[in-house]
């Protein structure tokens, strides 16, 4: 968390929570969503000052309920989120092996992947609560080059490059939030 925002959370200890006006969508970009684009269920206009990117990035952490957030100053600004709170991109390194990083840019260490029933490819960390996170559509053929997929099983596995072999389980879209502990509307629950 920025040193400023720190010390504005000092100084303004109760400013009000925001919901609905922030979300992050399957490409990982950040949308902004005023009355209107909420009212009428859209995505909203998508972010593109960098600074205003990097800020939110650097400052957008999950509240212990399972809602993320963005600490703007003294005022948490929950995120809707289009699907999974974390986005990631899948490339090859030089070498040929694949690597993940996440929509802040950070690596991104699988420790599980799953594709959901409309064909989505999620990855899941380590961490306690693990992080999930949606593969961007644009590296479906990336994965589905290093991939080995079993069609009758709606699974398969993924060779990763420190040796591990990762199963590939299937998933149901709607299932995702509470398996992996995450609020994906905060605007929508009174949590």
């Amino acid at each position: 968390m920025d040193d400023i925002v720190k010390a504005a959370l000092a100084k303004w200890p109760n400013v009000p929570d925001c919901t609905g006006w922030l979300l992050l969508d399957r490409r990982g970009q950040w949308r902004m969503r005023d009355e209107g684009a909420q009212a009428r269920g859209e995505l909203g206009t998508p972010i593109r000052h960098a600074a205003l990117i990097g800020f939110i990035e650097r400052n957008y952490e999950r509240a212990p309920d399972g809602r993320w957030f963005f600490q703007n100053g003294p005022q948490r600004v929950f995120v809707e989120l289009a699907y999974t709170p974390w986005i990631v991109r899948l490339a090859r390194r030089a070498s040929g092996e694949p690597t993940l990083t996440d929509h802040t840019g950070a690596p991104f260490e699988p420790a599980a992947a799953f594709v959901d029933d409309q064909g989505g490819v999620l990855f899941v960390d380590a961490s306690s609560p693990a992080r999930a996170a949606l593969l961007h559509d644009h590296d479906l053929d990336v994965f589905a080059e290093l991939a080995t997929l079993d069609d009758e099983a709606c699974g398969g596995s993924l060779d990763w490059p420190d040796g591990r072999r990762l199963t590939i389980e299937p998933i149901r879209c709607a299932d995702v939030p509470a398996r992996f502990d995450f609020v994906a509307s905060p605007a929508s629950t009174n949590a």
